[in-house]
């Protein structure tokens, strides 16, 4: 199925111009492009996982823009900061005057962007369909410079950028995990969805710490995280953390899981982030973690390791969070076994509830 506002927009006679490279701002791996020239496009996409699905299905991509390009297409994000800094990128590296096209949901807040636009820029018409709106403009930097992305501090001595999470301040829950870590920890140790860097900061000031792998999905979260540490025990991994294979298992992990794909929590994510530090993890390692409380993740737990428990201050400054440490990982024979186990169990336990 086409994009819906895209191919009404593209139908349109010179929407976009004959030749030369379309940038692509924020598309998700699942954008239907289908109606876009695909050997002139390039992808602009920091976040892991869709920057791999894209290439998977052979369309370039590149975690940051390189110009000049002939025309771009934005696909505006949730976050007001982040949609204003892509538009701006978007009119400085196309070529003066090439066609930038804008296109979101209302949910994502089209509307208030158009209009913001419209008070500072020539822009077509919109063209409103699927819940949502695509309109274009000339690409002119100068009306928008005020836009683009400027760093921000949340905290002496770190810097974030617009779109990266908890940008504007220290997240609760990493401060409250950081409050619950011993004063020690193993020499080796991961932080998965690392974020920029202040979880990271506070796990090299424990003892015992000789390396540190910060994890990170998100490009330019990561590129925040690199100039907020310089210590030489840190070592910098763009990957998606669910599919991340460490050289050695680390005696801990620390993670404070993303829990939203969408608008909507997803406990499958952070269900994903569990079984990926058990596999990364040696059979004697330690899982440090912080949850939502209303998230369900004790099954998943108890399926892969030997020990958990919650360690939350009692009248702690949250009743959002909790601490969860789990220890002792079980081997993927164990696991196996257990798997086998349940399911082995499960046909009698049906026949029992059918007898009462």
């Amino acid at each position: 199925m086409s994009h819906p506002r895209l191919s009404l927009a593209l139908s349109a006679p010179d929407a976009l111009p004959a030749d030369g490279r379309i940038a692509l701002f924020r598309p998700r791996a699942e954008t239907d492009l289908s109606d876009l020239p695909r050997e002139r496009l390039i992808a602009v996409q920091g976040f892991k996982p869709d920057h791999d699905a894209l290439a998977a299905r052979g369309i370039e991509v590149a975690p940051a823009a390189k110009g000049p390009f002939a025309a771009a297409i934005v696909f505006v994000p949730r976050a007001k900061a982040e949609a204003r800094a892509l538009l701006a990128e978007a009119a400085a590296e196309v070529v003066p005057g090439g066609p930038i096209w804008v296109d979101g949901a209302k949910s994502d807040g089209i509307d208030s962007l158009y209009k913001d636009l419209r008070a500072r820029i020539d822009v077509s018409p919109a063209l409103a369909k699927a819940h949502g709106k695509i309109f274009a403009f000339a690409a002119d930097p100068a009306p928008l410079a005020d836009w683009a992305a400027r760093p921000i501090t949340p905290a002496p001595g770190f810097a974030t950028m617009p779109g990266v999470f908890s940008a504007e301040e220290i997240d609760e829950g990493s401060a409250l995990l950081a409050a619950c870590l011993p004063e020690a920890l193993p020499a080796r140790v991961a932080d998965l969805g690392a974020g920029w860097g202040w979880l990271s900061a506070q796990v090299l000031a424990r003892k015992g710490v000789e390396q540190l792998d910060l994890i990170e999905a998100d490009h330019a979260a990561l590129d925040c995280a690199r100039r907020n540490i310089t210590d030489p025990r840190a070592a910098f991994h763009w990957a998606d953390a669910t599919r991340f294979e460490p050289a050695e298992r680390y005696g801990a992990v620390v993670m404070n899981p993303p829990f939203h794909t969408s608008r909507e929590a997803d406990p499958a994510l952070g269900h994903a982030f569990i079984r990926a530090a058990r596999a990364m993890l040696s059979l004697s390692g330690t899982l440090w973690m912080v949850a939502n409380r209303h998230l369900p993740y004790e099954p998943t737990l108890r399926e892969c390791f030997h020990e958990v428990e919650e360690i939350t201050p009692p009248g702690g400054p949250s009743s959002r969070f909790r601490i969860i440490r789990a220890a002792r990982p079980l081997s993927s024979n164990q696991m196996a076994a257990a798997q086998k186990a349940a399911a082995a169990a499960a046909p009698r336990r049906s026949v029992a509830r059918k007898r009462r």
